[in-house]
């Protein structure tokens, strides 16, 4: 990759993503997710002083389906990551790539002024940020 090609983490992320209320059931995420490929879902604030949670597939394999809950009775903040490590849009995407490995991450979303633009992963910077512009 050429150093004079800086690739932004905003040219690279996933621009589709549900944010769900915290409240809701684990089946009722499942069942309403307006993006059934995706890993994670965005836990939107309850207040302007709060921050955004994250919650991914393998936390409802793990907290849930390995523990024999019910997905009906488990609420979502039961399981959820609060706060969020996010990413700068403008990031570049070789100190997201670090980041994610320096903090055990696989993707993470973009916030920019407390809103969520996005989310990032590893398949997003490799697939879009590194071989989509080999010449």
């Amino acid at each position: 990759m050429k150093n004079k090609n800086i690739v932004r983490v905003k040219d690279v992320m996933k621009t589709d993503f549900d944010i769900v209320d915290g409240m809701i059931t684990v089946a009722d995420l499942l069942k309403n997710s307006e993006n059934p490929e995706t890993k994670c879902f965005i836990v939107d604030m309850r207040h302007p002083d709060d921050e955004y949670g994250i919650v991914f597939l393998s936390d409802i394999a793990k907290k849930v389906l390995a523990c024999n809950r019910a997905p009906e009775r488990v609420n979502i903040y039961e399981i959820m990551s609060k706060p969020v490590i996010s990413i700068d849009p403008q990031m570049d995407i070789r100190y997201c790539a670090r980041l994610f490995e320096n903090f055990g991450l696989s993707r993470a979303p973009v916030i920019e002024n407390k809103k969520v633009l996005g989310i990032v992963g590893y398949t997003d910077i490799v697939l879009r940020g590194i071989r989509d512009r080999l010449e």
